[in-house]
């Protein structure tokens, strides 16, 4: 793991090569992507089932997972782990409760009715990885605040494992969270169905959900024929830290990022010298009895670092500039530093709020802005399955009070046609 010293210009070529590697595609996946998406929009099911026999190996054992199916997975559960994931639940539906949004009506004294109304979307697609990256997780952070916005329907689509079943694991969480059907599609081709229909799968109004590169490329190509909740790049952490730190900590919270991909980005911004050779030489030991050692060992070589500040200014600005998705603060006194992080998809304070906790079970989301994006992106919430109109209700005479101003805005801008729909009703 490189050790870099901010001195304003290697910390800033270390940032310039992170942000290169977020901003690359894929030509070749894009073309393929493409072709599968026009096959499911003109041949629908057919098409669908015909790539997962070819990505898959054959077909599963039935294409929408039978509602007793998903019912006996929660009864036949491990009783320990549906308390853990309804415990999570819980956590994750009370700060989610907490961001509803109402409509709201504005009467006026000249009889004028202003409003907003906010309602749910009528149906999400929700995508949840199978295979060996299965997250019955993701299907709680996205379907509870998709219910609590009121989505009146949420498809989740999965690929099959290699006999042709569904995980049980995301099928009990499905339950616990109220996904109306299941489907077993993976890939590029799954997105495409849930984009535009088929004879099966419903037609969703937004895509939600983590992938790999051919479903991330999918909802990138089909954004504006579906709403998606964004395009996520490579898991990422940054922790800020001082010498009051914990080096057996950082370490391992460095590595609870790095472990997801090789192309995952995990840095340390600390005051502390020591500290930062401290957490090195912890890596080199925790990372020994990690099943994912080679992972977090690539992943920490090429896009992992500790960065060394000479004061807890410069690391914050640091942390701003790098806006990461997931941001760490172990140093003292963090709460006063919550005005100052403006720049992170969700922010962990002090030596106790790990990042997996949020990951699991805190209750804030666990589907954030990546690749620097935490600059003018938020996390999901209830308000990313939301959807608002506003209402205008005006009488004569109000009308008659704001014409001329309407009227001479209008043909400022060279449209008499406005100008006139204004005029002909007082002529």
């Amino acid at each position: 793991m490189k050790k870099i010293y901010a001195n304003g210009v290697d910390e800033i070529a270390f940032l310039k090569e992170l942000n290169r590697r977020a901003g690359e595609t894929n030509k070749k996946v894009t073309e393929v992507v493409t072709e599968i998406i026009e096959d499911v929009k003109e041949n629908g099911d057919e098409a669908v089932k015909k790539y997962t026999k070819k990505f898959d190996g054959n077909l599963p054992l039935y294409y929408e997972v039978p509602r007793d199916v998903i019912n006996d997975a929660l009864t036949e559960a491990d009783q320990e782990f549906v308390m853990a994931l309804l415990n999570a639940q819980a956590n994750i539906a009370d700060f989610h409760n907490r961001q509803v949004e109402q409509s709201f009506i504005a009467p006026k004294e000249n009889g004028v009715i202003l409003g907003q109304r906010i309602r749910g979307l009528e149906r999400v697609g929700l995508y949840v990885p199978g295979g060996t990256a299965a997250y019955p997780s993701s299907v709680l952070m996205n379907a509870i605040p998709a219910k609590i916005a009121g989505v009146k329907e949420i498809i989740m689509v999965t690929p099959p494992l290699k006999d042709g079943t569904p995980n049980k694991d995301i099928l009990v969480a499905a339950a616990i969270c109220g996904v109306d059907r299941v489907f077993l599609s993976g890939g590029a081709q799954a997105i495409a169905a849930l984009a535009y229909g088929t004879e099966e799968i419903p037609k969703c109004d937004k895509i939600v959900g983590p992938g790999n590169i051919y479903v991330a490329t999918a909802k990138k190509l089909l954004y504006g024929v579906v709403d998606i909740d964004m395009i996520a790049g490579p898991s990422e952490i940054l922790v800020l830290a001082d010498d009051t730190a914990n080096p057996k900590f950082a370490a391992a919270d460095l590595m609870s990022q790095a472990e997801h991909d090789v192309l995952a980005s995990a840095i340390m911004v600390t005051t502390c010298e020591e500290l930062a050779d401290a957490v090195i030489a912890e890596i080199d030991r925790q990372k020994e009895y990690l099943s994912r050692k080679e992972i977090i060992e690539k992943s920490l070589a090429d896009y992992g670092a500790v960065i060394i500040a000479d004061s807890r200014e410069r690391a914050v600005e640091l942390a701003n500039e790098i806006a990461p998705e997931h941001l760490e603060v172990l140093m003292e006194n963090p709460m006063e530093l919550i005005g100052s992080l403006d720049n992170a998809g969700s922010v962990f304070l002090g030596h106790y709020a790990s990042e997996p906790l949020g990951d699991y079970y805190a209750g804030p989301n666990h589907v954030l802005p990546t690749s620097g994006t935490a600059r003018f992106f938020s996390p999901l919430g209830v308000a990313s399955f939301t959807k608002r109109s506003s209402y205008i209700y005006y009488t004569e005479n109000a009308l008659r009070e704001a014409k001329d101003d309407i009227v001479l805005i209008a043909e400022r801008e060279g449209l008499t046609a406005h100008a006139n729909a204004i005029k002909v009703r007082f002529e």
